[in-house]
């Protein structure tokens, strides 16, 4: 009796086993990513045939298909997700630099740093004078969003944001995702809520060498006659 029962136990565990694991079953799955930026693993991850929902501050996925297909997707985020993936942090300095044909436009002396940017700015533009309105910096890294802002005359405030920052496997590129960098000027509203009109560049990928000064965008201030550049410097930090 007792072979009896042994043999169908191990007749029938098999079958369960498969029942409880049936590849054609739809599940669903929270997956963590702790070291890589989670909307650069969903981008790999678009044709694994599973729906995707990410959340970037929580830094969770969540996975829904068949569960073949969620569970080829989460093996494949967890080859991806390793420490040498990516978490180097990034020093970002972004410059306000105001150009304008009139004499009297508010601002500091151009750094020495920029010398050569400017000058090159002077020839590709028919602006007489260059003055700093402000000066922005930020640490940021992969799949961490970071911000910076700071406070002008007239109630002005300067922005500067990122969503993620990274370094390219050689290290010789940094990827920076949804940068954004303008003025944010008043423009009335009530002792309790000040309404502001946004100004400035926002991009959804910009890739540049570390400690190369890069001109991400040019936008408009007053009029055509003044405009505003962004110039922008990232290093890794050590």
């Amino acid at each position: 009796m007792k072979r009896l029962i042994l043999a169908v136990a191990l007749i029938v565990m098999p079958t369960l086993a498969q029942v409880a694991q049936d590849p054609a079953e739809r599940i669903q799955k929270l997956v963590t990513v702790k070291f890589a930026d989670p909307q650069s693993v969903a981008n790999l991850l678009s044709n694994f045939g599973v729906e995707l929902r990410l959340d970037n501050r929580m830094k969770v996925i969540a996975l829904s298909g068949r569960r073949s297909n969620v569970t080829t997707a989460e093996d494949a985020i967890k080859q991806l997700d390793v420490p040498a993936a990516g978490q180097k942090d990034i020093d970002l300095t972004v410059y306000f630099v105001v150009a304008s044909d009139q004499s009297n436009v508010t601002g500091s002396p151009i750094p020495k740093e920029l010398d050569s940017t400017v000058a090159t700015l002077k020839g590709a533009f028919p602006f007489k004078n260059f003055v700093m309105l402000d000066v922005l910096s930020l640490r940021s890294r992969s799949g961490a969003m970071s911000d910076a802002s700071g406070q002008l005359t007239g109630g002005r405030l300067t922005t500067f944001s990122v969503r993620s920052a990274s370094v390219d496997g050689d290290g010789s590129m940094i990827r920076l995702d949804q940068l954004h960098a303008g003025l944010r000027v008043p423009v009335g509203g009530t002792s309790e809520k000040q309404n502001y009109v946004n100004t400035g560049i926002s991009t959804d990928v910009v890739d540049v060498k570390e400690g190369q000064k890069l001109v991400v965008g040019r936008s408009s201030l007053n009029g055509p006659d003044t405009a505003l550049f962004l110039v922008l410097i990232a290093k890794i930090a050590q």
